[in-house]
């Protein structure tokens, strides 16, 4: 039986405009599966800790956005395997993902799911809405469960501005792809429990972009405090955090010296008071 590759290009051409799906992959899978990862392949055995793992993602709301944090380190069991890798990325203009579980597989879905978006805007012509884009990245997760039984486990924390609300939203998810909207914070990751209980404490309601940026810095500091596979920031080598900021003017990344001012303010703090800030009883 022929394949798409086969047919003249003047009807191959009219396939491409036509695709009968807003979604890339779905297109990808019809007309050349093979460029696509395998999902449905079972391991003959798990590799697990044998490949290197992202580890702490946090996110929490702000007054008209959101902001998103990851360490920057990776592990192999109890080996750390990379001091800089990034596990946030942006998703189109008014949305990114934070990457937790193995590394490799996540940063291939980060990818694909920026050309989805991509695709389908060019597609329709307009943007997803934030619940769209919520479920078409369920949609993916959902597709590595075969890998996932298998031990490449890769678990997303979505953050977006809506603009329909004036506010930022954090959706987290099972490994079956399950998505689940988060009030004012969330954390995921091998440092996920620390993280959170720092947020617990921290979060301030109506805070500025700049306040909660410095929260989040301070969890993911609690974080690698008590979780050996979360990073803490690297001085010498001057390695930070990520941190990125949604609101209504779009997706920002802040400057490395920007992070740096504010590792080195919470740095300065901890010299004093070395489990962090303490939250007022009343």
């Amino acid at each position: 039986m022929a394949s798409h590759r086969d047919l003249p290009v003047g009807l191959a051409n009219q396939l491409f405009r036509n695709t009968g799906s807003a979604s890339f992959t779905e297109f990808v899978s019809s007309y050349a599966p093979d460029l696509l990862p395998r999902r449905d392949e079972v391991l003959a055995t798990p590799i697990g800790d044998q490949v290197p793992h992202a580890t702490t993602i946090v996110a929490a709301t702000f007054a008209g956005g959101v902001v998103m944090a990851g360490d920057r380190r990776a592990t192999s069991g109890n080996i750390i395997s990379q001091r800089d890798v990034e596990k946030v990325f942006r998703a189109d203009d008014y949305s990114c993902m934070g990457i937790a579980g193995t590394a490799s597989t996540g940063i291939e879905m980060a990818r694909l799911y920026r050309v989805e978006l991509e695709h389908y805007e060019k597609l329709e012509g307009r943007t997803m809405s934030v619940a769209g884009k919520a479920n078409r990245l369920a949609t993916m997760i959902r597709g590595n469960l075969a890998l996932a039984m298998q031990g490449l486990v890769v678990v997303p924390l979505f953050a977006a501005y809506d603009p329909d609300k004036d506010e930022g939203r954090i959706f987290s998810y099972d490994v079956a792809g399950g998505p689940y909207e988060r009030e004012r914070y969330d954390a995921i990751g091998s440092g996920s429990i620390f993280a959170r209980g720092s947020l617990k404490k921290l979060y301030r309601d109506g805070a500025s972009a700049d306040d909660m940026a410095m929260t989040l810095i301070q969890a993911l500091y609690d974080a690698a405090d008590d979780d050996s596979a979360t990073g803490g920031p690297d001085v010498t080598r001057k390695i930070w955090p990520i941190v990125s900021v949604i609101d209504g003017d779009g997706f920002r990344r802040l400057g490395e010296e920007q992070v740096a001012g504010y590792v080195e303010q919470m740095l300065e703090a901890r010299l004093i008071s070395p489990d962090g800030p303490i939250a007022p009883l009343r």
